[in-house]
């Protein structure tokens, strides 16, 4: 039951059985009250014309004897029904089973019953007419009276037995539940079907699930035009949800290999310095110089770990905090991030283009971290810019936005390499691995602190000039 196919085929199967079960009652009460109205509609003439017969007769109105049991036997025969006419008494004076004689005649009948048939006018019932027969009949009673006399002559009982009705019920019963019968084999057959069809496709994303779980990252669920719509989507969400972890798996595992990679080199750079000092082999005077290379190695370590930390923290918080963010001239942040790579520009005949505006921008951001994104963006532009190259650093304002632009002469970068720039550990240069100048974080860092404010970042290559543009709220 705990099945989406038990689930299924039970409801069904409960809906069906109650269907039917109302649906039976419902049409055996009609027939039963079609057949019950059309009895006594049938009594009921019956009972009038002898009635208005046997009042002619008692008024000596051109009826012989033999001429009114004759009509009473053909009105008895033709309608399928017994009469019985009692007299004011209530005693069986004539019977249709035999006008001259029957088991009927000189019976008496409960003048409660008479005084009920006589003050009501008629009465009508289903059941034992106690005195007279021992079945269960329909039967109608009316007065016979006579309009010389105030006094009812008598009444007439016109009567026919329920078996052929029960017998008419019994077979249509009989009939419906063949019929039923049939129905629900058809239904549960079809229910059967269509409830494993319709959980085909969920079992097969269980078997998809676990295969995924157990480090089948390419498992995905078949789309097939024969699924519902809600199927349809589930199993598309599915694959898109396998396609993001598997990328994203796939991105641990190169994150882990890169990280093992860069720390591998310094690591042993440090080791085995160190253990050179510690054996003799790297003599006295050389110790303070490879000292220092370790110390320069260990700070690059430190500056590695602390990058990690501070993206993993971006990362967690899913966007800057208000609380965090402060207005600032996004001028002077710029400003003073660019005055920390003098020396660096001068060593390299680098010339410096900036163009802001004459008045103070003011944005809205968390300064440290904004101040880190020109920072690294400057740092990365003084790498790649070629002696006597332009580095260039641009503030322009445009409608709610603050655009800042970072740009440098140098090689252009291919345009299937434009996409990577920002992923972690990414080096244009793969030979730039061997100097270590660099960890391949910096502009990792830069998108990750840009995105978590809700702004964007870009870039452009094209004629030797590679420039880098993010946008920061403008407080106006």
């Amino acid at each position: 039951m705990k099945t989406s196919f038990g689930r299924i085929f039970y409801t069904a199967a409960l809906i069906l059985l109650l269907a039917l079960t109302m649906l039976g009652a419902s049409f055996q009460q009609l027939v039963k009250n079609y057949l019950t109205e059309t009895t006594f509609s049938r009594l009921d003439k019956n009972a009038q014309v002898i009635s208005h017969l046997a009042a002619s007769y008692a008024a000596g109105e051109d009826t012989s004897s033999q001429d009114f049991l004759l009509n009473l036997d053909v009105a008895a025969n033709l309608s399928d029904t017994d009469i019985i006419i009692c007299n004011s008494q209530g005693k069986v004076i004539l019977c249709s089973d035999s006008p001259f004689g029957c088991k009927h005649l000189k019976l008496q009948v409960n003048s409660e019953y008479m005084d009920k048939v006589i003050s009501s006018g008629s009465d009508r019932g289903t059941g034992m007419i106690r005195g007279l027969y021992d079945d269960s009949r329909f039967f109608i009673a009316l007065p016979i009276s006579d309009e010389l006399q105030e006094d009812a002559l008598g009444i007439v009982i016109v009567s026919v037995s329920t078996d052929d009705t029960n017998a008419v019920l019994k077979q249509l019963s009989t009939l419906y539940m063949n019929t039923a019968m049939v129905v629900v084999l058809v239904s549960i057959l079809a229910v059967l079907a269509y409830a494993g069809r319709s959980s085909r496709p969920l079992r097969e994303m269980a078997k998809v699930a676990n295969d995924f779980g157990h480090g089948d990252l390419e498992a995905r669920v078949r789309v097939e035009d024969s699924y519902s719509e809600e199927v349809r989507d589930l199993a598309v969400a599915f694959n898109n949800m396998a396609s993001s972890l598997q990328k994203s798996e796939y991105q641990r595992q190169e994150f882990v290999a890169n990280v093992s990679h860069e720390l591998k080199t310094p690591m042993t750079t440090i080791s085995g310095y160190v253990d050179g000092i510690l054996d003799g082999t790297i003599p006295p005077e050389r110790h303070r110089h490879y000292l220092q290379i370790v110390s320069d190695e260990t700070k690059r370590l430190s500056r590695l770990v602390r990058s990690m930390l501070d993206i993993s923290q971006l990362q967690d918080q899913k966007g800057m905090p208000d609380e965090k963010k402060m207005n600032f001239d996004m001028e002077e942040c710029a400003g003073l991030a660019l005055v920390n790579f003098e020396k660096k520009i001068n060593d390299k005949g680098i010339n410096v283009k900036v163009d802001m505006p004459e008045h103070p921008v003011y944005t809205f951001a968390n300064q440290d971290a904004i101040t880190q994104v020109v920072y690294n963006l400057v740092d990365n532009a003084v790498k790649f810019c070629p002696q006597g190259g332009t580095l260039g650093l641009t503030i322009k304002e445009g409608g709610s936005k603050v655009y800042v632009s970072v740009s440098n002469d140098g090689e252009t970068i291919p345009p299937e390499e434009l996409p990577l720039v920002f992923d972690r550990f990414h080096k244009l240069d793969k030979s730039r691995s061997k100097n270590r100048d660099g960890w391949g974080l910096g502009l990792y860092i830069v998108k990750t602190i840009v995105c978590s404010h809700g702004e964007n970042i870009s870039v452009t290559s094209r004629d030797g000039k590679t420039e880098f543009t993010f946008t920061m709220p403008l407080v106006n």
